[in-house]
C-alpha cells in the first residue's frame, strides 16, 4: 500500500473496559495539509497535474497565497476580475427577445461579454429589447465591448439555426457561450385527450429547438477549439410535476432537455465544452403572466408551495446564468442546477 495511502487510514484502539473506541493518532503526513509558513504543501505534483491546467491570470484562491512572497506586489481579489467575467466572450441566446433570455443576455453583457446574439422569432425586436440594448451600450465599467445583437430565427430549422452560429464565428472569430431559453407552454391539456399537433410543437419548439440551438452554439465551440459553455433553460416541470396543471407536453419536453444536457456533457467534455441544465421554479414572466394574470389565484397558490412563499423574479437567475457560462464553474458540467425556491425541498 503506499504510504500516502496508509497515512490517511485512522485505526481504531478499542478499549476493553470502556468499550469506546479510540482514533490512532494521524502519522505525521496525514497531518501537513496544514502547512507551517514557509513550507511547500504536501500535495503530490504528479496528481495535481491531472487536475486540468491553471487559468492563464493563475494560481489563483489558496494556491495564488501559497505561491505568494512578502516581496510581491500586494495581490489583488481574482474572483469578479476573472472568474466570473466574461470579457471578450462571445454568446448566442435563443428566445433573447424577451423574458429570460432577454434577463440572462444582458446579465453577460454585464459581465464582460463582447457580444451577445438574441435569436427570435419576430423579424424585427421589440420597444423592449431596442430599451435593453440602448441601456447596455450605455453602461459604463461592464468590462467588455458589450453588444447586443439581434437576429431573426426559427430555433426549429436545423440548417438555418447552424448558419446563425457560423455567421457569428465568421465575424467575431470565436463562439464561447450558449443559453438555449426559447421555449412554449400550452394550456391545461387533460393527457388522455391530448391533440397530437399540440404536442408535437411543443417537442419541436422545447426539445429539438434547444438541440439545434445547442450544436449551433457548440459546432463553433469546436471549430476554435476554446471549449466553452451551453446552458440549457429546462423547468423544475422536468422533475417534477405542477401540482394541478395538466401539462403533459412541457414536462415531458423538459424532462427530455435533462438528459439531453447529460448526454451531450459526455460528448463534449474531451473537447473542454460544458453542457448543464438550469431549471427555473416558478418565475414571473411573459410565459406565466398568461396564466397567472387571467387567474389571480393562482399567484398565492404558486407562492405557498415552496419555502420562500412567493415566485421569483427573472433577475434572480442573473448570478447563477454567470457562473454556469464563466470559468468560476470550470468544473460543472452534466449537472442541473435547480432555482425554484425550495419547491423540491417539499
Amino acid at each position: 500500500m503506499p504510504p500516502a495511502l496508509r497515512s490517511c487510514i485512522l485505526t481504531a484502539n478499542v478499549g476493553r473496559r470502556t468499550g469506546i473506541a479510540r482514533l490512532a493518532p494521524l502519522p505525521p503526513l496525514a497531518r501537513a495539509h496544514h502547512c507551517p509558513p514557509g513550507q511547500q504543501s504536501l500535495l503530490d505534483p504528479a496528481n495535481q497535474s491531472k487536475t486540468g491546467e491553471q487559468p492563464a491570470y493563475g494560481p489563483i484562491g489558496v494556491a495564488a497565497a501559497l505561491h505568494h512572497s512578502t516581496n510581491d506586489p500586494a495581490p489583488s481579489p481574482t474572483l469578479f476580475r476573472h472568474e466570473f467575467s466574461l470579457a471578450d466572450r462571445v454568446a448566442l441566446v435563443s428566445g433573447g427577445h424577451r423574458g429570460l433570455g432577454l434577463e440572462m443576455a444582458l446579465a453577460l453583457i454585464e459581465a464582460g461579454a463582447r457580444a451577445v446574439y438574441c435569436v427570435d422569432l419576430p423579424k424585427e425586436p421589440s420597444d423592449e429589447w431596442q430599451k435593453v440594448r440602448e441601456y447596455a451600450a450605455h453602461m459604463t465599467n461592464k468590462g467588455g465591448e458589450g453588444r447586443l445583437e439581434y437576429v431573426s430565427g426559427n430555433v426549429t430549422d436545423q440548417a438555418a439555426m447552424w448558419k446563425v452560429g457560423r455567421d457569428i464565428g465568421d465575424k467575431e472569430g470565436r463562439m464561447d457561450a450558449c443559453i438555449a431559453a426559447a421555449g412554449v407552454l400550452k394550456s391545461h391539456t387533460d393527457c388522455l385527450e391530448y391533440p397530437a399537433a399540440q404536442f408535437r410543437e411543443v417537442m419541436d419548439v422545447n426539445v429539438n429547438g434547444v438541440l439545434f440551438t445547442a450544436q449551433a452554439a457548440g459546432r463553433q465551440m469546436a471549430r476554435f477549439g476554446n471549449g466553452g459553455s451551453i446552458v440549457l433553460v429546462a423547468s423544475m416541470s422536468g422533475s417534477v410535476t405542477n401540482k394541478d396543471h395538466a401539462w403533459v407536453s412541457y414536462n415531458t419536453s423538459k424532462s427530455a432537455v435533462l438528459q439531453m444536457a447529460r448526454s451531450m456533457a459526455c460528448e463534449l467534455g474531451p473537447k473542454q465544452i460544458r453542457v448543464n441544465t438550469l431549471s427555473p421554479g416558478y418565475i414571473y414572466t411573459n410565459l406565466t403572466a398568461a396564466y397567472l394574470d387571467t387567474q389571480p389565484h393562482l399567484l398565492e397558490k404558486w407562492a405557498s408551495l415552496n419555502p420562500v412563499g412567493r415566485i421569483g423574479r427573472p433577475d434572480e437567475l442573473r448570478g447563477v446564468i454567470t457562473w454556469l457560462t464563466s470559468d468560476a464553474s470550470t468544473f460543472c458540467t452534466g449537472s442541473d442546477i435547480l432555482v425554484s425556491g425550495g419547491h423540491h425541498s417539499w
